[in-house]
């Protein structure tokens, strides 16, 4: 498929980017994906929580969004998610139009974690505080008024590079059971020479040396020999929870989100690959210049909805019942 018209109408009115400190690209950050957004769904409700760490005077907030409609004394599918901005930027009010739209799409409470940000804070401490919410939201389900048995993780971009990590985290120590992780267009290794990153790498909003500031902005020097939890890719994927995959048709990222997928799915992993055709990265906040941007949330809400179904309720018959079955 081409380019969306009205994504490459965006791109081509895209100024070049100027020299900056950090400071300012974070502002300049929120204050562009802010305008690409449109107008915000009505949810339910709206929390500021925070998952308090027994080992020290630290908590990760978290910002937690009901679904439109939502029955009370109903437990509902969560996903635990993560922003994007490469490790390193946006923050939970940048995300707030986007939680809106997912927790709707999907019919989860969607939990929004403001992980602290590299470089001040870099791997591993995005990851583990990350893990932490995730850890309390599993720890908390009866009180939070959600099903235990289904929890997902989420991210997109950065974002989704911490939810598989988790993921990892969560298999490795033996914490809470993860029903399904929804990876959007996910940084899963640093090799920045793939065939997507030679088609993309520049022209198509992510470029390779955006990638390559985050990627020094999070690990620092282990570019050449990353951490497998920063570096799913290079992770074993053996008995991880089910998985969907969104990549972008014109994205740096996309060949290594599809490599993602096929090692999942040859690791015994069930696993979905969704292609948003005509889309680049960030599309998730674009949905306001671009309509078909909104695509993605009528896919992550599929996949999350057919991926975290209720158990069937079985009730025997008082025949059954008597005879024993």
């Amino acid at each position: 498929m081409t380019l969306d018209a009205d994504i490459a109408a965006f791109l081509a009115r895209l100024p070049a980017p100027e020299p900056a400190s950090l400071e300012a690209i974070r502002a300049e950050t929120d204050r562009v994906l802010l305008t690409l957004q449109g107008s915000p769904e009505a949810v339910d409700r709206i929390e500021d929580l925070a998952a308090d760490d027994p080992a020290s005077n630290a908590a990760v907030p978290i910002r937690a969004y009901w679904p439109a409609g939502s029955a009370r004394g109903q437990a509902l599918p969560a996903l635990v998610f993560a922003h994007a901005g490469g490790w390193c930027l946006v923050s939970l009010e940048t995300y707030d139009t986007p939680c809106r739209a997912l927790a709707n799409a999907t019919g989860c409470v969607v939990f929004s974690v403001d992980y602290r940000l590299a470089p001040e804070h870099p791997y591993p401490t995005p990851l583990e505080d990350f893990y932490r919410a995730l850890v309390w939201v599993a720890d908390h389900a009866e009180a939070l008024g959600i099903d235990a048995g289904r929890i997902a993780v989420a991210g997109d971009s950065a974002g989704a590079n911490l939810a598989a990590g988790a993921a990892l985290l969560a298999r490795d120590r033996r914490g809470p059971s993860i029903a399904h992780q929804l990876l959007i267009y996910p940084p899963v290794d640093t090799d920045l020479g793939t065939a997507s990153y030679e088609a993309f790498g520049d022209g198509y909003y992510l470029t390779r040396e955006t990638m390559r500031f985050c990627w020094e902005a999070y690990l620092g020097e282990g570019l050449a020999s990353p951490p497998v939890y920063a570096a799913p890719l290079r992770a074993d994927l053996s008995n991880l929870p089910p998985a969907t995959v969104m990549v972008n048709e014109y994205d740096p990222l996309r060949s290594e989100g599809e490599a993602y997928a096929r090692k999942l799915a040859e690791s015994g992993v069930p696993t979905r690959l969704i292609l948003l055709e005509g889309m680049v990265h960030g599309c998730i906040h674009m949905a306001g210049v671009a309509p078909a941007a909104g695509g993605l949330f009528v896919r992550a809400g599929e996949a999350i909805r057919t991926g975290l179904q209720p158990p069937p309720v079985i009730v025997a018959s008082e025949n059954h019942a008597a005879a024993g079955i």
